[in-house]
């Protein structure tokens, strides 16, 4: 493939161009297995090209952890040869857990039932992209209510959901104590998207509830179950559910 700015060769499918330096693919789609990774590389809603890698998954102990390790390496080496502004992914939740502890984009999750992924992205940005909120995880905590239940892993779940790039605020409700008992732990859970795309964060921990506000950039129903299916995805990984 050539650059499509200066006509340069490149290398790999889609790299960013080192001699006009600009990028020649806005998005990468992870197809993740645990021996397989297909990376498809998107300019706005076209194919510019994909790549394959491979590995030999090791049983468990040190040796499966390192080589688990190498493999998520060099799915993000190829990733960040594009330099894309989003990454996509489904498939294998360790692989791609492992993947984005080593990537610094904005990174969505996609629905284990879709059967092609790639066609799931590319009706995805057909839509009006929604806006990306820059402010810090932090900065979207607010609200009269301060008291998070859960401790740690309550603090935790906040966090997760207020990393999503279409979160603009979280507003903490307060603690219902009247539930029935659990002995799970914190769970968190975002439930379904209201007419303004904004939807409700659930913590339980024990007999406490706890309902939160999370304000998201979707403004229709439709766009915010899509940011809810990512915070769910997102509490998945982070074993929150």
């Amino acid at each position: 493939m050539d650059c499509r700015q200066c006509a340069s060769p490149l290398e790999r499918p889609g790299d960013y161009c080192l001699v006009c330096r600009t990028p020649n693919a806005d998005a990468v789609v992870l197809e993740l297995d645990r021996d397989h990774a297909t990376l498809t590389m998107l300019d706005d809603e076209e194919v510019v090209g994909a790549t394959d890698i491979t590995t030999t998954p090791e049983d468990g102990g040190e040796a499966g952890v390192v080589e688990l390790r190498n493999f998520a390496g060099r799915v993000a080496d190829e990733v960040r040869r594009k330099r894309p502004e989003e990454v996509y992914a489904a498939g294998d939740r360790q692989v791609l857990r492992a993947a984005r502890g080593q990537l610094h984009h904005s990174f969505y999750r996609i629905s284990d039932g879709d059967d092609d992924p790639v066609e799931a992205v590319l009706a995805r940005r057909g839509d009006r992209a929604l806006e990306v909120v820059e402010a810090s995880p932090a900065e979207k905590l607010g609200g009269s209510h301060s008291t998070l239940i859960g401790n740690r892993a309550g603090r935790k779940a906040i966090q997760t959901v207020a990393g999503h790039p279409h979160v603009k605020k979280i507003i903490p409700g307060p603690i219902d104590a009247g539930g029935s008992g659990s002995r799970t732990g914190v769970r968190a859970k975002a439930t379904r998207a209201d007419e303004n795309g904004n939807v409700r964060l659930l913590l339980r921990d024990g007999s406490s509830v706890q309902e939160n506000r999370v304000v998201t950039t979707a403004m229709d129903r439709e766009r915010g179950e899509r940011v809810r299916a990512d915070l769910n995805d997102a509490l998945a990984e982070a074993e929150l559910q």
